[in-house]
């Protein structure tokens, strides 16, 4: 685990910058839940394991809860608003269609079929987008999290293309100015760059749960799909759950219970 203490050291030394200012002019204010920034203490308290995955009681993702957690996963991480198609999303909801189009059964029932689903990466197994990106921006860690070198990225996108879930977005500008409430504790990216959900690789490191899974107040199991004594394992021992794209062969570690 001593690389990847590395990479949260490093990651926090780069949200140092600029940590100092209460406000920083264009990115507007720090929002409320920015405390101070994470000590050593933090640190030897992180939360570890050998396959982090996520199982998501569907039924209970209302538009609102969804809305709810898509805030403050944007708001953590400082995903800025950028209306249109260039918009940037680490979380949202779609359709079943969308979700699962390759799991379209005939007679689904009207509830689950106009069912809206919180989408995010998939963390995959097996991910196409580390396997190629020419910059090693992308690469997986130990624990199974795909993550994101924003500083490697050159902005091919060739990421983009290789996830089949569309979970990835490329900032065509500079995203700065359309962050409404800035996190300092979280670097901001710049134009050229992709960027996506990274199960809260920051908030893991120092003791904390993912955002989302905290905002959806028990509709995110979350945990080591290697523990069958975890959340997540016993979530998926007594609920049926089923992934998207299954025949993608990225194996992703977030399950949906229908």
């Amino acid at each position: 685990m001593k690389n990847t203490r590395r990479e949260f050291l490093k990651l926090a030394a780069v949200s140092a910058i600029g940590v100092g200012a209460g406000r920083l002019g264009f990115l507007g204010d720090a929002p409320a839940h920015a405390g101070g920034l994470p000590t050593v203490a933090n640190f030897e308290e992180g939360l570890t394991a050998k396959h982090w995955g996520m199982a998501i009681y569907s039924a209970k993702m209302t538009p609102e809860l969804i809305e709810k957690c898509r805030t403050a996963c944007h708001s953590e991480h400082n995903v800025p608003d950028i209306p249109g198609n260039k918009n940037i999303k680490w979380f949202w909801g779609a359709s079943y269609e969308e979700s699962f189009p390759t799991e379209h059964g005939h007679y689904l029932s009207e509830e689950v079929e106009h069912r809206q689903f919180p989408l995010l990466c998939n963390q995959c197994e097996a991910p196409m987008c580390v396997k190629v990106c020419p910059t090693q921006a992308t690469f997986q860690r130990p624990d199974g999290i795909v993550m994101m070198d924003f500083h490697r990225c050159i902005g091919c996108r060739y990421c983009m293309a290789g996830c089949p879930f569309g979970a990835r977005s490329f900032n065509f500008q500079d995203p700065r100015p359309f962050i409404k409430h800035f996190n300092p504790q979280f670097p901001t990216r710049m134009r050229g760059v992709v960027e996506k959900c990274n199960f809260c690789a920051e908030r893991l490191a120092i003791g904390k749960l993912p955002v989302c899974v905290e905002a959806a107040g028990g509709a995110i199991a979350f945990g080591d799909l290697s523990d069958e004594n975890s959340e997540v394992r016993k979530a998926l021992r007594e609920h049926f759950a089923i992934r998207r794209k299954p025949d993608a062969g990225t194996s992703p570690s977030v399950y949906y219970i229908l």
